[in-house]
């Protein structure tokens, strides 16, 4: 597949390309651009245009255009989905959900864009009460929109919709691994009528395309979902032009399951927190903190659930769990697990892996001095399993580390759960189930090193614009 820069499908002005593998099988699904810092500076040039015509397009056209590309995303599902699932290893039930998620949140930023009103100052001060101040949103400009692999078609529309329907014009940098859904993503919205100047896409390595779109002044604003580390590296060097910077980044979030708690019901949203997408999500659950007394009887029910799923293609409709991004990442994660090991947890069910595809594995003996105890994010099927004996050593525990995303909390006893989550240390709290949840109003991000900013449907489409005030002066006869 080609970039689109002004509506036009190019390759890099090097011709250099990029093979996308399916890991799955490891077989060449297709290549693209490795963009250069001249192809980069022509985006930007053309989004200089786009960001003029597109904000001077009144909402309600903007609006029937999204519209139109949501019914497009329903025609092409069963084509984005297969694509996805090729490009990724998602499995393929997953894949069609994903694309009905994008439709839904097309649909949500777009009537909630239709109903933000301005203000009305009132005329409460003496010397200002012949005038009339009123407030309206209007687009920040350009925004540079970095999708990650993880959820590339659900986080495209979390950052894309809402740039658009708010006036911006948009720049879209994929993940290098996974980026053939996206760019189909972005010849839809241009299908459906989006001006040509207000959406582009741009394939390449982030460390030359994401690099050189941040630190460029003909850009706004950046929105990124990645890593902590990737996260600092752009806030720093958007720092130059003060770019307003929406990032979504790392996380190693618990789920705590009280003695009280249904220990079937804890295993199974353990099973949704851990296995769902291949355990690669940020908000999901990255430690078990159990209770001591139940710790031994959760441990052996996981497993036996553990020992019912799927294995296998990730496009059968049979298989539940499928692979990770590549072989590269679970060679990482398999790494991280010895590590573990090494300083003392014990595994016990798992921690094999066959080229890219990780098997669901259980660590138990885990302690709070162990890198998985704290910073040490890993991004796979990886459930380590930490005891505590009190509601405050548990709590202790969740907020060890520098991240604080999402964390959930098991138990009967739903006052003492808000209590603990009062003072857990992240942007949200799940009573009674597993931390990997999000609904597409709520205002999503964390605390600590996870990032800066909340993406939701209300909160997302402030951020992607700016408030403006008109003063009418001495236009009131009174």
């Amino acid at each position: 597949m080609k970039m689109i820069i002004n509506g036009e499908k190019v390759s890099s002005s090097d011709k250099k390309e990029i093979q996308v593998l399916n890991p799955a099988t490891q077989e060449v699904v297709d290549s693209v651009p490795s963009a250069t810092k001249e192809d980069i500076e022509k985006v930007i040039q053309v989004a200089q245009s786009g960001k003029k015509t597109w904000a001077q397009t009144p909402l309600y056209e903007r609006s029937v255009i999204l519209k139109k590309y949501v019914k497009l995303l329903g025609e092409h599902k069963a084509e984005l989905s297969k694509l996805e699932c090729s490009e990724t290893g998602k499995i393929i039930k997953e894949c069609e959900g994903e694309v009905g998620t994008a439709a839904k949140l097309f649909t949500g930023f777009i009537e909630r864009a239709n109903h933000i009103c301005g203000d009305v100052m009132p005329d409460c001060q003496s010397e200002c009460g012949k005038d009339l101040i009123f407030t309206r949103r209007e687009p920040l400009g350009v925004i540079a929109c970095i999708v990650p692999f993880n959820y590339p078609v659900e986080l495209f529309s979390h950052k894309v919709a809402p740039a658009l329907v708010m006036g911006n014009a948009v720049i879209v940098k994929p993940a290098t691994d996974n980026p053939l859904t996206v760019m189909r993503l972005v010849e839809l919205l241009l299908e459906a009528g989006v001006p040509k100047d207000a959406l582009q896409v741009v394939t390449g390595r982030g460390s030359v395309v994401g690099n050189y779109l941040v630190e460029s002044h003909g850009i706004d604003a950046v929105s990124l979902t990645g890593s902590t580390d990737v996260g600092i590296e752009v806030a720093t060097k958007s720092a130059k032009y003060l770019h307003n910077v929406f990032l979504e980044l790392g996380g190693n979030d618990a789920m705590i399951v009280m003695e009280d708690a249904d220990i079937d019901f804890a295993v199974e949203e353990t099973m949704l927190g851990r296995i769902s997408n291949t355990g690669q999500t940020c908000c999901a659950t990255k430690r078990i903190l159990i209770n001591n007394k139940i710790k031994e009887e959760f441990v052996k029910k996981l497993i036996k659930r553990l020992e019912k799923i799927s294995r296998g293609n990730p496009a059968d409709y049979s298989t539940d769990i499928g692979c990770l991004i590549s072989e590269k990442v679970a060679v990482n994660i398999e790494k991280q697990v010895k590590l573990t090991i090494a300083q003392g947890a014990k595994c016990v069910y798992g921690g094999t892996r066959n080229k890219a595809f990780f098997e669901p594995t259980v660590l138990v003996d885990v302690t709070t001095d162990m890198d998985i105890a704290k910073d040490m994010e890993i991004f796979g099927p990886v459930i380590p399993v930490i005891g505590f004996n009190t509601e405050e050593e548990a709590i202790e525990i969740a907020n060890a580390p520098i991240y604080g995303l999402h964390c959930g909390i098991v138990t009967k006893n739903v006052k003492q759960a808000i209590n603990m989550a009062s003072k857990i240390e992240a942007g949200n709290v799940v009573i009674n189930g597993t931390g990997n949840y999000r609904h597409m109003d709520m205002a999503f991000g964390g605390t600590k090193m996870t990032g800066i900013g909340r993406e939701g449907v209300q909160y997302t489409l402030e951020e992607m614009s700016k408030v403006k005030s008109y003063v009418l002066k001495n236009i009131i006869n009174n």
